[in-house]
């Protein structure tokens, strides 16, 4: 595949929930409570994609860094897969059917922050290690991107993609990972396995 395609294909996941974070209610409540739940059923293939996006642009990295990388980026899309069920769905139709926010839903949200946080850490992770291997690639030119996602993955432990700062969290996201893409074809051909 080209460099224009791939950069473009690692950055549509970042760029389609900075979208979907754009219209992202602020508060789960009696009123938001459908529409909360509709958009994190939608979401549920969406959040995945970002790991996929880690996971190819890890194809070209040493196997020392790859397979961690990939082994990360896997955490990613199951534990954080975890929030979007728990806390978007199952806290929506909690709340929805019960009227209104009720102890259960702080309950429900608890469990769902907690798997959250450990697949954003996971997101964190393969960052990082992309990061490394396109710098050992692609030396100084894969620096700005490298600092960009690495910035937008730290935010996003916390900024999940509540607007304002999860939009931007996930502008970043996919910038940092369009800007390795191209930064990474100039190394050497892709390695194997």
């Amino acid at each position: 595949m080209s460099r224009p395609p791939r950069a473009f294909l690692v950055a549509v996941p970042g760029l389609l929930l900075a979208a979907f974070g754009a219209v992202h209610p602020a508060q789960l409540d009696a009123a938001t409570a459908p529409w909360w739940t509709t958009l994190h059923v939608i979401l549920l293939p969406v959040f995945p994609l970002l790991g996929l996006a880690q996971w190819s642009l890890l194809t070209s990295a040493p196997p020392w860094l790859r397979w961690p990388g990939r082994v990360a980026a896997f955490g990613y899309a199951a534990f954080y897969g975890g929030l979007d069920a728990v806390a978007g769905i199952a806290a929506g139709t909690v709340v929805h059917a019960q009227h209104g926010a009720t102890p259960v839903v702080g309950a429900v949200f608890t469990a769902g922050d907690l798997v959250g946080h450990l697949g954003a850490a996971c997101f964190l992770v393969a960052s990082a290690l992309i990061v490394v291997a396109a710098v050992l690639r692609a030396g100084w030119r894969a620096g700005p991107g490298g600092v960009v996602l690495l910035l937008a993955s730290v935010s996003f432990l916390d900024s999940h993609i509540f607007w304002p700062r999860g939009v931007v969290t996930m502008l970043g996201v996919a910038a940092g990972m369009s800007w390795l893409s191209f930064a990474g074809e100039r190394g050497a051909a892709p390695s194997q396995g």
